[in-house]
């Protein structure tokens, strides 16, 4: 019984090692994140390198809304890079922005990318470094039959920044 007992944690140990330094790793991103400053002025490269910028924040949507982002439009698949350095908090679907990828930067600072055709071979708790392709060009969500693009948004202490000024300008 012993014996078996000893074999057992011998193939557990590893694992239970790999798993805790795993977690200690993204603690410790998680924290450094944090104590990093937030995004300034012209700090941020574009998710679509090349692209024309045009300032949609605020632009009137439906129900009442308001634009809490940028539209930055592109072919169907062009890939999506991350404007900074984070964790991804999130790889999934939403009502209005449809494919989604959220990444937590500096800051504590989130980065929301919407509408997309599909994702890169991304996972929540993932680590990306800024120009890291996270997703590709779509329609999806509320914006379905639009001309393709990245809905980009920048959220702080959980409220809607506007992006483009944050934005450097090709």
């Amino acid at each position: 019984m012993l014996l078996v007992l000893l074999f057992v944690l011998d193939k557990l140990l590893p694992s239970i090692s790999q798993q805790t330094q795993s977690f200690v790793v993204a603690k410790w991103q998680q924290l450094s994140l944090l104590q990093q400053e937030l995004p300034t002025e012209n700090s941020l490269p574009s998710p679509l390198p090349g692209q024309h910028l045009t300032d949609t924040w605020g632009a009137a949507r439906s129900q009442g809304r308001s634009h809490e982002g940028i539209d930055i439009f592109a072919p169907r698949g062009t890939p999506i890079q991350s404007t900074t350095q984070g964790i991804v908090s999130k790889v999934g679907e939403n009502t209005l922005g449809g494919r989604v990828v959220v990444v937590v930067g500096p800051g504590g600072a989130g980065h929301y990318y919407a509408h997309l055709e599909d994702y890169a071979d991304i996972s929540p708790n993932d680590w990306v470094n800024a120009g890291d392709i996270i997703g590709y060009v779509g329609d999806s969500g509320n914006a379905k039959g639009t001309p393709p693009h990245v809905h980009y948004g920048v959220y702080i202490n959980g409220s809607a920044v506007n992006p483009y000024p944050l934005l450097q300008k090709d």
